[in-house]
């Protein structure tokens, strides 16, 4: 059981400004700099410390670890259908590592969310490897809730299998009420579940449980601003 996501939820919006929005030609190609907005450009915090980060040609932001759930925000821009890829980096140390997106949200409470647990992607426990790529609908369906009352269907196992120290692509596709997450160039499908609310559209952030989590390189295609 994955007990450190029983801590009780508090959450932390990080709010990224429409100023750091480019649409780019028919595809509206969102491509925040997230790194610039870390330094204070267009940044709002609460319950989180998130700071520039600067990896190789990765530049993005890093997430402090605090207990409860964090959410960066792109305020401004309205998702619906559509694909969202990010490069992410988590760790290898049990029970403190869970890093993804959240889309289709209202607020800080209420969203959906596709989630990674890198201490499970090359675990010897092939149970715990089927916890590794986790679907939510908060505030509703939690990983406990749909983990007891709908086992390994809305978490599975990730192939190809990435580092689980290192960073890894992440692309989710959204074709309401259909939800797709591929890990780094797969051509089928990690998971592959159906969406729990009735939201369709809403907006989309950056998102982490208990720890911290690095992001960088968030493109959002087909979203409407």
């Amino acid at each position: 059981m994955d007990r450190r996501e029983f801590l009780k939820q508090t959450s932390a919006v990080v709010v990224i400004t429409t100023s750091n929005i480019r649409v780019f030609g028919q595809q509206k190609a969102v491509r925040p700099d997230l790194a610039a907005l870390a330094e204070g450009k267009g940044l709002k915090v609460f319950n989180r410390r998130v700071s520039p980060l600067q990896d190789g040609p990765r530049k993005g932001v890093r997430f402090d670890e605090a207990q409860g759930q964090g959410i960066a925000y792109v305020e401004g821009l309205e998702f619906a259908n559509g694909t969202i890829e990010i490069d992410i980096r988590g760790r290898d140390v049990m029970q403190q590592s869970f890093v993804g997106v959240a889309f289709h949200a209202a607020d800080a409470s209420n969203y959906d969310a596709v989630y990674f647990r890198p201490f499970n992607f090359r675990s010897s426990d092939p149970e715990r490897r089927v916890h590794a790529v986790q679907y939510i609908s908060m505030p509703t369906f939690t990983w406990q809730k749909l983990r007891t009352e709908h086992p390994n269907m809305y978490e599975k196992a990730v192939n190809p299998v990435p580092d689980p120290n290192g960073w890894f692509r992440a692309r989710i596709v959204v074709a309401s009420p259909k939800v797709s997450v591929f890990v780094e160039d797969a051509k089928e499908p990690s998971l592959v579940v159906t969406q729990l609310s009735d939201r369709r559209r809403g907006m989309v952030g950056l998102w982490a449980d208990n720890f911290g989590g690095d992001f960088a390189n968030l493109s959002i295609e087909h979203a409407h601003v």
